[in-house]
C-alpha cells in the first residue's frame, strides 16, 4: 500500500513541474515583445492585443485561447515570433461565442510570419467548421519582408485568407474586422472582405500602399493620415463602415453589433444539466504515470473527466486496449474512445499490451465511432497510444484491414471531433486516433503528451543502425562507445521533436492544456460545434 502511495506521489509531483514549466513558458509568451513595446503602444494611446480581447469578451466567462505556442523557439534568427504574433481563441462576445483573432503589434509591429498565417487559417478554419461569428482586431504591417517567400505566394499562405473571408461570407458566417492600427497591402484586403469594418481615429490606418511606397511608385507625397486615415476612408472613399474615436469605444461597438445577429439552425447534440465528476478530477495527477512508459488504469482517468463518474461501457469484454463508452461531459453527450494502457487478456487467452491496438479494438472502435454517427453523439478521443500491433500473428489476422476500418470511420465521421493526447501519440495509431490530419474541432495536449512517428528509443536505434551502415559501407567501423555516442546524440534530437512544445509551436495541436481543463475545453468545443447542422454519415467502403 505504502508503494503504491509513493509511486502516486512521484506521479503527481512530475505532472505539476510539467504544469509548473508550461505556465512559466506562457506568462514569458504574454508579454508578446516584452515590457517595451508594450509601454509604446499605451503612449500611443493603443492597448495591447491581450487587452482588446480582455475588453471586448464577457466578463466571468471562459475564454479558450488557440495556438499560445504558435513559433514557440522558432524563428530564433529573427528575433522570435511569440504567440505567431497574433492571439487567437474563442470567446463570449454579449454572450455569443465568437472566434476572436487579434494581432499582436508589440512582436514585429504585428507583421505576418510563416506561422501567423498557419494560425489565422487554423482560426478561419474554426469559424467555417462551427460555424462561428469571427472578429478580426488588425494592427499588421503586413507581410514580414524577409520571409516573404514561406508566407506570401502558395496555396496555404496569406492569400488563403482572403479566399477564406469571400467563402465565410458566402456561407452566412459573420465577420466583423476593426482596424486598430497599421493595416497595408495585401493585409487590407481582410477588413473590407468582412462584413464590417471599424476604423479607430488616430490609429487607425488602411492602405494598399503605404507613403513611403507610393512616393517610390508615382512620386506623391502624401502622409499617412491624408492616405488612408480614419477619416479619409469613412468620410472620403467609404471603405470601412464606422468611425470610432477610441479603441474603448470600438470594442464596446463590436460588442453591441455582435448583440444583434440574430440566430441559425443549431445542429441538435444532445445536454442535460451539467454534474462534476464523483471522483476528484484532481487525482488525475497523480494516477497518470511519470514517463509516459508505465501501465495505468484508463478507466480511473475517465471517472474523473466525465459527469457523476459515469460511462456505459460499449463491447467491454472484446477489444479491450481500446476502450468505447457513451458519458456525459459538463451534460453534452460524448462518445469517448480511449487507448486502455492496462496489459490485458483476452477471451482466447492471449495477452496484450496496453496502449496498442489490435484487430479486435480496431474493429470494436470503428463500431463505436460509426455508431456514434448514426446517433449524432460528439466523439472524444482520448491518445495514449504506441501504435498498431505488429509481427506474423498480427499481420495474419488482418491488422491492417481491421486498421483500415477504423481509419475510414474516424475518416469519414460527420460528427464533431476532439482529440485529447494524454500521453504517446506514435504512427498510425496518431491517425486511427484522429490526429491532427484527421480534422478533429479542437485537438489539444496535456503537458505529458508525445506525438512522433514512433517512440525515442525506438526510432534512435533504427537510425543508428542506418547510419553505421553507411559508416561500414565507407570503410568506417565505430566502436561499441562512439555507437553509444552516437546512439544518445540521436535520441536527444529525435525526443525533443517529440515534445507537446514542438508540437504546439507548429500548430499540430491547439493548445497545452492542464489535465483539470479538458472538461471545459471539451464543453466549449461541443458548444461551438452545435452551431453548425451534421450532414449525413456516408462511410463509403469498409474492409470487412
Amino acid at each position: 500500500m505504502a508503494k503504491i502511495d509513493i509511486e502516486k506521489s512521484k506521479n503527481e509531483d512530475a505532472m505539476k513541474l510539467l504544469l509548473s514549466r508550461m505556465q512559466h513558458r506562457l506568462e514569458k509568451i504574454y508579454k508578446g515583445g516584452g515590457e517595451r513595446k508594450i509601454e509604446k503602444l499605451h503612449k500611443k494611446g493603443k492597448m495591447t492585443a491581450r487587452e482588446r480581447i480582455e475588453r471586448l469578451i464577457d466578463k466571468d466567462r471562459d475564454f479558450l485561447e488557440i495556438g499560445a505556442f504558435a513559433g514557440y523557439e522558432m524563428y530564433k534568427e529573427h528575433g522570435g515570433c511569440p504567440a505567431g504574433g497574433v492571439v487567437v481563441g474563442i470567446g463570449y462576445v454579449s454572450g455569443r461565442q465568437c472566434v476572436i483573432v487579434a494581432n499582436d503589434a508589440t512582436v514585429k509591429a504585428g507583421a505576418w510570419f510563416p506561422i501567423t498565417g498557419k494560425k489565422n487559417l487554423r482560426a478561419q478554419e474554426i469559424a467555417m467548421e462551427n460555424r462561428l461569428p469571427i472578429i478580426y482586431l488588425v494592427d499588421s504591417a503586413g507581410v514580414y519582408l524577409p520571409m516573404q517567400d514561406e508566407i506570401f505566394p502558395d496555396k496555404e499562405h496569406f492569400g488563403r485568407i482572403f479566399r477564406n473571408n469571400a467563402r465565410m461570407s458566402s456561407m452566412g458566417i459573420p465577420q466583423i474586422a476593426a482596424i486598430m492600427g497599421s493595416c497595408v497591402a495585401g493585409g487590407a484586403y481582410l477588413p473590407i472582405m468582412s462584413d464590417e469594418a471599424l476604423i479607430v481615429e488616430g490609429t487607425g490606418s488602411i492602405f494598399l500602399a503605404g507613403p513611403y511606397l507610393v512616393k517610390a511608385a508615382i512620386g506623391e507625397e502624401v502622409d499617412q493620415e491624408t492616405l488612408g486615415g480614419a477619416t479619409t476612408q469613412s468620410e472620403i472613399s467609404g471603405v470601412t463602415d464606422y468611425k470610432m474615436p477610441d479603441d474603448e469605444t470600438c470594442l464596446e461597438t463590436i460588442r453591441d453589433l455582435v448583440d444583434k445577429i440574430g440566430h441559425f439552425p443549431k445542429a441538435g447534440f444532445d445536454r442535460a444539466e451539467p454534474q462534476p465528476p464523483k471522483a476528484d478530477p484532481e487525482e488525475i495527477y497523480s494516477l497518470f504515470p511519470e514517463g509516459n512508459a508505465k501501465p495505468y488504469k484508463t478507466t480511473e482517468i475517465l471517472k474523473r473527466l466525465v459527469d457523476d463518474s459515469k460511462l456505459t461501457y460499449y463491447k467491454n469484454g472484446y477489444g479491450k486496449t481500446i476502450i468505447c463508452a457513451y458519458a456525459r461531459i459538463d451534460g453534452w453527450s460524448v462518445g469517448i474512445v480511449a487507448n486502455n494502457r492496462e496489459v490485458v487478456k483476452n477471451k482466447k487467452g492471449e495477452m496484450q499490451f496496453g496502449g496498442v491496438i489490435y484487430s479486435d479494438s480496431a474493429d470494436k472502435a470503428a463500431r463505436f465511432i460509426m455508431n456514434c454517427n448514426q446517433k449524432k453523439i460528439p466523439l472524444v478521443f482520448l491518445h495514449d497510444v504506441t501504435g498498431f500491433m505488429v509481427g506474423t500473428r498480427s499481420e495474419h489476422g488482418g491488422i491492417i484491414k481491421d486498421g483500415a476500418k477504423m481509419v475510414n470511420a474516424v475518416s469519414n465521421s460527420t460528427v464533431p471531433k476532439f482529440s485529447i493526447v494524454m500521453g504517446n501519440s506514435y504512427g498510425a495509431g496518431n491517425y486511427a486516433m484522429c490526429g491532427k490530419a484527421y480534422d478533429p474541432r479542437l485537438i489539444v495536449a496535456w503537458p505529458s503528451a508525445k506525438i512522433a512517428v514512433m517512440g525515442g528509443s525506438q526510432a534512435a536505434k533504427v537510425l543508428m543502425q542506418i547510419q553505421v551502415a553507411s559508416m561500414k559501407a565507407k570503410g568506417e567501423a565505430p566502436s561499441t562507445q562512439e555507437q553509444e555516442e552516437l546512439l544518445n546524440r540521436i535520441q536527444a534530437s529525435y525526443d525533443e521533436q517529440t515534445t507537446p512544445y514542438y508540437a504546439a509551436a507548429r500548430l499540430w495541436v491547439d493548445a497545452i492544456i492542464d489535465p483539470l481543463e479538458t472538461r471545459k475545453v471539451i464543453s466549449m468545443g461541443i458548444e461551438a460545434a452545435s452551431n453548425a447542422e451534421v450532414d449525413r454519415f456516408n462511410p463509403g467502403v469498409l474492409q470487412t
